[in-house]
């Protein structure tokens, strides 16, 4: 019946002219909207425009015209498995303000259409390198005759080795994580990435998983992060099918656990993860972690597992300098097609310093704002625009000496006792404190933190946390403490 439609949309002269693109949001839902009828329920879960078509028709409940037809109009459904809807955009500024102002009301019509939760992502398919589908292209898709793609995980397109930019803070990440996609589970395994939030450890997991994929056809990766894992396991308990889970994550090629982290406290997942783990190192399959702090210092994390994420390279992400930022905003701006002068993207990276995903949300906006006014955008506009990213950038800079400060000032000691080599009580413990804020709030490696205080080595400074972390779970007095002096370091300095 399908191929009928197409056949018949063929004589009409309807696809004569082969780049033929949507117009509109109406002119799309004319064309789709026949294939409502042609096929059963179950094919219509399974073809993404007339997922898309059913979509629609929700949001024009909830959306304005003009919104529908600016933002909506040349979206093209790419594919929908398992509660899951690909969307394409022309660019990154699409992507960015459907995000932005639009992503909650397209979740719950998406939910609303198809009885079921339904996550949305994006695809940007409008590049020059890859034109946008004709609308031919679309009903062939919805015939079922859209080539197979290898199996890659939830792995995120952008997400690659090119769109990468390595600098001094992140040169060493970036080899290792290469060195590992290049050959897998020969050279370091399991790689453990670490780093602060937003500082590119998920962008680093998911482009292992496209050049391994890339350099072995069909190869089975597997990227979830650690909460997936544990819901996973929860879900397959529930419901008897523990065969299949494991079978899942123990026949992988490649396993890609995010924010390893949040196992902490979480018993039997780690009892599970710990075998899946053996498993998969057994199998000589590649394994690749990432955590907010060092395998060593995750809280409430089991040994055996710390010791087994201490087998293979450990590499650390850390903020990116001025010069990085600038190549970084650079970069971006070319992948989006977007021109802003050299003084705006200065402003941007002179204003937005501890996070890339930071920085890379500034510069959306501010794209998104230029593309909708058509004009050159000042650095004044700019700074209005960015006044929210400005204020959370302007938080005090929390020093090792800082912290040295109000910690002596809270525990009424000397400055010069953090950094003596005395070790009675009523010192030890506030230098260990001080150490444990000190790799908590300023990013410092161990070595540096050792070399503070007093020539320290960094397994001094790794015990120091272990202990004080321990003891705050126990010793609410000790928890208060150092809860108070967090408060104090985060408060503005002329307070």
């Amino acid at each position: 019946m399908a191929q009928m439609f197409v056949k018949r949309c063929r004589k009409k002269n309807f696809f004569q002219n082969r780049k033929f693109r949507l117009p509109n949001f109406w002119r799309a839902r004319m064309i789709l909207a026949p294939l409502e009828k042609i096929n059963g329920d179950d094919e219509i879960m399974n073809n993404p425009p007339e997922v898309w078509v059913k979509v629609c028709r929700e949001l024009e409940k909830v959306i304005s015209p003009d919104a529908l037809n600016r933002w909506f109009s040349s979206i093209l459904p790419l594919s929908y498995d398992s509660g899951r809807l690909v969307l394409g955009v022309e660019n990154a500024i699409y992507q960015y303000w459907i995000e932005e102002n639009y992503l909650n009301q397209l979740r719950e019509c998406a939910t609303l259409a198809m009885g079921r939760e339904v996550k949305i992502s994006f695809e940007i398919v409008g590049s020059k390198d890859r034109p946008l589908p004709t609308a031919e292209d679309q009903l062939l898709q919805a015939e079922g005759k859209e080539k197979s793609k290898p199996f890659s995980g939830e792995l995120v397109s952008r997400y690659t080795f090119d769109s990468f930019v390595a600098g001094v803070n992140s040169q060493f990440a970036h080899a290792a994580a290469q060195a590992v996609a290049d050959a897998p589970a020969r050279t370091y395994n399991p790689l453990f990435i670490h780093g602060s939030v937003g500082l590119g450890k998920t962008h680093l997991l998911h482009a292992i998983g496209h050049r391994i994929v890339h350099k072995k056809k069909g190869a089975k990766i597997v990227y979830v992060t650690s909460e997936q894992f544990t819901n996973e396991f929860i879900s397959a308990i529930q419901h008897g099918e523990l065969v299949k889970f494991r079978r899942r994550f123990r026949q992988a090629d490649a396993l890609l656990i995010d924010d390893v982290q949040f196992f902490a406290g979480k018993d039997r997942s780690q009892e599970e993860f710990f075998h899946t783990f053996n498993a998969l190192f057994d199998g000589n399959r590649q394994i690749v972690l990432s955590s907010d702090s060092p395998p060593g210092e995750v809280a409430n994390l089991q040994k055996r597992l710390v010791s087994r994420f201490e087998w293979g390279l450990s590499a650390e992400l850390q903020s990116p300098d001025i010069e990085t930022r600038m190549a970084i905003l650079r970069k971006k701006t070319a992948s989006m097609q977007v021109r802003l002068g050299e003084s705006v993207l200065h402003f941007i990276a002179e204003r937005v310093k501890t996070n890339v995903r930071r920085l890379e949300g500034a510069l959306n906006r501010v794209a998104a704002w230029a593309a909708l006014h058509d004009r050159h955008i000042t650095p004044a506009q700019v700074e209005e625009l960015l006044k929210d990213f400005i204020q959370q950038e302007t938080k005090p800079i929390v020093t090792i000496e800082l912290i040295q400060r109000r910690v002596a000032e809270g525990f009424d000691l000397r400055v010069a006792d953090m950094t003596s080599k005395r070790r009675p009580a009523h010192i030890a413990l506030p230098r260990m404190v001080a150490m444990y804020l000190s790799r908590k709030m300023t990013g410092k490696s161990l070595q540096e933190i050792g070399e503070s205080f007093g020539g320290r080595d960094h397994g001094t400074v790794l015990h120091a946390c272990k202990t004080i972390t321990s003891r705050m779970q126990s010793d609410d007095r000790l928890q208060q403490m150092v809860g108070m002096l967090t408060h104090k370091l985060e408060e503005p300095a002329d307070r």
